[in-house]
């Protein structure tokens, strides 16, 4: 156990800076100041591309690879994936269903509030086996793999920390959606420490979180953002498919 604390504290580390990158994503939306309701359509829809890209090229085609490295079949795997995939969206799905009939009465400014939480809420979800796997990688090559895995995810928190920013500067002010962005990475220290200290562990249960994750953040956007989309116009389509294209794009290049 002495010998791997150093391993658990830079895992720890990592995932920590990892997480903050979030803050560095939701730093634009405090230039946009008190007028960033005006572009609501936009900022939703540029949430949503890069919650679709990073469904499955940060959370399921890495699960898919790690699937295979652990020596599951072709069939095996994709069961795997398919299951968690559907237990994570059909959880999500009861989640804003039981929500939404506890806490909202259906007053429209209330539904606003609770489709933006939602949002908020599956980032966040998404961020804690992300910092699983920073907490893994280092435990198992501290020097290599680790550095690599810690920076990737952080250069891909950055457009998600723009997300949840632009998200929540729907309704609250730039400061507070700035906050936001920011404590929704730091969650990714408190996995990636776990992920260091019960390697092993969660060497086995990490796909399934990634793809628990991954349907979680489908159903949201497709429950919570999809029907707002069908009314915003080119300007909400266009907003998607860039937030899509980036994330895609850095999800590729930093495998």
């Amino acid at each position: 156990m002495i010998e791997a604390d150093p391993q658990i504290l830079a895992g720890t580390i990592a995932s920590l800076l990892a997480g903050g990158a979030t803050g560095l994503g939701g730093l634009p939306i405090l230039g946009i100041g008190r007028g960033a309701a005006r572009y609501q359509p936009s900022m939703l829809g540029f949430a949503a591309g890069v919650m679709l890209a990073a469904s499955f090229f940060s959370l399921i085609v890495p699960a898919i690879d790690i699937l295979n490295r652990q020596g599951a079949g072709a069939w095996s795997a994709a069961m795997t994936v398919a299951s968690a995939v559907l237990t994570g969206g059909i959880l999500m799905m009861l989640i804003g269903r039981y929500s939404i009939e506890r806490f909202v009465q259906g007053h429209e400014v209330d539904r606003i509030g609770h489709r933006i939480w939602m949002l908020v809420f599956a980032i966040t979800l998404h961020n804690a086996p992300e910092g699983l796997a920073v907490g893994v990688s280092y435990a198992r090559n501290a020097g290599g793999q680790g550095f690599a895995t810690a920076l990737g995810i952080g250069i891909q928190n950055i457009p998600e920390g723009l997300a949840v920013a632009s998200v929540l500067a729907v309704r609250y002010r730039p400061s507070v959606a700035f906050i936001g962005a920011l404590l929704s990475g730091l969650i990714e220290p408190v996995f990636g420490f776990l992920g260091a200290l019960l390697v092993y562990e969660f060497v086995l249960v990490l796909p399934l979180a990634l793809c628990l994750a991954a349907g979680a953040m489908l159903s949201v956007v497709m429950e919570q953002i999809a029907p707002e989309l069908a009314n915003g116009g080119h300007c909400a389509h266009a907003a998607l498919l860039v937030g899509l294209a980036l994330m895609l794009c850095l999800d590729i290049a930093l495998g």
